[in-house]
């Protein structure tokens, strides 16, 4: 088994912003994050599977590229994740509750339209910190 990983990018922006504490609460807790604001999102996407004997390829990374593209970035992309992204409402839109949705979106289409297992999600939110997530234990 061999795992291999495409990159994409988008900008979207967000609000950590519990609506059941105050606007106080929310401060202290998040801080400046509690202002909508937005990043420059990296979205890692490692497949693991064999390599075929015919193409030497796990997976065609262009077409994998088009996948996230379709099932993800083209949702989420110049949005604001708490009010205009479907997948993510109700929740509040951490890196981690972000990761865990695109996960559930990407591991059926990967395994349907590419034939190999999804290993991992990394979601870059800045330069400082990411997500990384293997799926449900």
């Amino acid at each position: 088994m061999i795992q291999i990983t495409r990159r994409e990018t988008f900008n979207a922006a967000h609000r950590l912003f519990n609506p059941k504490w105050s606007v106080e609460k929310n401060f202290e807790v998040f801080g400046p994050c509690s202002r909508v604001h937005g990043h420059n999102w990296e979205l890692f996407v490692t497949v693991i599977g064999e390599v075929s004997e015919d193409t030497g390829f796990v997976v065609d990374l262009k077409a994998l590229s088009k996948t996230m593209r379709e099932e993800v970035i083209s949702k989420v992309d110049h949005t604001y994740l708490n009010e205009d992204v479907p997948f993510l409402a109700g929740k509040l839109p951490t890196t981690e509750n972000f990761a865990i949705a695109v996960w559930n979106i990407l591991q059926p289409a990967v395994k349907e339209k590419h034939g190999v297992d999804l290993y991992k999600i990394k979601l870059t939110e800045t330069a400082n910190h990411y997500v990384e997530y293997y799926g449900h234990s």
